[in-house]
């Protein structure tokens, strides 16, 4: 599979240190993170259950899903505690004249779709 291009996802000024934003990425739900170590991008939706990681919460590089409370470092996508066991997918990135962008790991596997 050939390389995923950057594409926008959220103005860096819109993203301060401690919050999340939660962006469509190629049809993927994609959740950019800005801690005190930088920024990261993991799949938006917990591996666990559908969820919506955006609506949980972010303290420091952890992330705790708001449905069953399973927490991921956004660092690499560690599930840390379950109920979660597998790992999010996370995509690379880079900030480009005050925009972050996302280019999607093109190995990570589809999302589910939400029921």
């Amino acid at each position: 599979m050939a390389e995923q291009e950057f594409e926008p996802a959220v103005a860096l000024v819109d993203l301060p240190q401690g919050r999340m934003r939660a962006c469509t990425i190629g049809g993927r739900s994609v959740l950019v993170c800005h801690t005190k170590e930088g920024l990261h991008a993991v799949d938006n939706i917990c591996t666990h259950a559908y969820a919506r990681l955006e609506e949980g919460r972010l303290r420091g590089h952890k992330l705790e899903c708001p449905l069953h409370g399973a927490v991921f470092d956004v660092r690499d996508g560690r599930a840390l505690k379950g109920p979660a066991a597998e790992p999010l997918p996370v995509h690379r990135l880079r900030v480009h004249d005050g925009q972050v962008e996302v280019a999607l790991d093109p190995a990570a596997p589809p999302q589910c779709a939400e029921y």
